[in-house]
């Protein structure tokens, strides 16, 4: 008895394993374990097709609206473009004005200044000279006659004598370079 419950539990066990070999995991056929990966890649590649062709059904739309968006960047930036050249046009304009009004005063200035100098000796009209910035002393002396000049410098001291020469020279210099460096 003895073999023959041992020669039975052997057949059962061998059939348990040829059944559990031919069904899958989940109790199903191998075969339809199988199936159903075919079916899911295949779904897969169908969702992939969908989702291509949806991409290429909307990029017309997407780059068009796109490029409406860029045009109105566009459009709003040539707007804020022209606001600031209005802007500066008016601040350009009001410069100009303040400029034009500072060169009539500095034309009546140095002319009557020309003539105060004129009039002085030259010994005062140094000293006074001395203390003045040297670009509107030697404009003053410029305008004087080479006569009284002369004599205003010869009363300098030396050195500011010479400085005023040398911006006096350069005025003069026709050698003036295309380009300036």
């Amino acid at each position: 008895m003895r073999k023959m419950v041992r020669s039975f539990l052997t057949k059962t066990l061998a059939a348990s394993l040829a059944l559990a070999t031919a069904f899958g995991a989940w109790g199903l056929p191998l075969n339809l374990s199988l199936a159903a990966e075919k079916d899911a890649e295949t779904m897969q590649n169908e969702i992939s097709d969908e989702i291509r062709a949806f991409c290429t059904n909307i990029a017309d739309a997407a780059r068009d609206r796109r490029y409406l968006l860029q045009k109105q960047e566009l459009e709003q930036l040539q707007a804020d473009i022209e606001d600031r050249i209005a802007t500066l046009e008016k601040r350009r304009a009001e410069y100009e004005h303040w400029l034009n009004l500072r060169n009539e005063f500095l034309v009546k200035a140095e002319g009557g200044l020309v003539e105060i100098y004129k009039n002085m000796r030259a010994d005062s009209a140094a000293e006074k000279l001395e203390l003045v910035d040297v670009n509107v002393a030697a404009a003053i002396v410029m305008k004087l006659k080479p006569r009284l000049a002369s004599q205003i410098l010869n009363e300098m001291d030396a050195e500011t004598a010479a400085n005023l020469t040398s911006i006096i020279a350069s005025a003069a210099d026709t050698n003036i370079p295309d380009e300036p460096s």
